[in-house]
């Protein structure tokens, strides 16, 4: 399986992980992977996996086209983006698998999915997403 970044994930027993970073100093959380601690400003990171299911914190439809740079298709389909608190680490802003607000409530349990990105002549790119807690699809 092709990613838009081979270093945001991570292989876990439970399946695949965001791969964030833990200052050794504080115990600050970051996702991204980072260097250095936006915390404590140390330098002692250590990579770990997050968690793969938290709570929908706040959401939005992203209901127009980007605007340029944008390279996607010239067709857009309206998207679900909100902020997932992964407890006790940290809040990670994501594209969310459901953009129906009928749907969305803030709260509501979330766990980590891989979707489709982008379609290539090679086959698809994937990333991840947040899809609510035991939704079939």
């Amino acid at each position: 399986m092709t990613f838009v970044d081979d270093g945001l994930l991570t292989d876990t027993p439970d399946g695949p992980a965001l791969l964030g970073s833990r200052c050794t100093d504080c115990g600050a959380h970051t996702f991204p992977r980072q260097t250095g601690c936006p915390r404590c400003s140390g330098a002692r990171m250590a990579d770990v996996p997050l968690h793969r299911t938290g709570t929908l914190w706040t959401w939005t439809v992203q209901g127009f086209r980007p605007k340029p740079p944008y390279t996607g298709t010239a067709g857009h389909e309206p998207y679900g983006v909100g902020y997932v608190e992964l407890d006790g680490q940290l809040l990670v802003e994501a594209r969310l698998t459901e953009s129906d607000p009928a749907r969305l409530r803030i709260g509501m349990p979330m766990e980590l999915a891989i979707v489709p990105f982008r379609q290539a002549d090679d086959g698809p790119t994937h990333t991840f997403a947040f899809a609510p807690a035991g939704d079939p699809s």
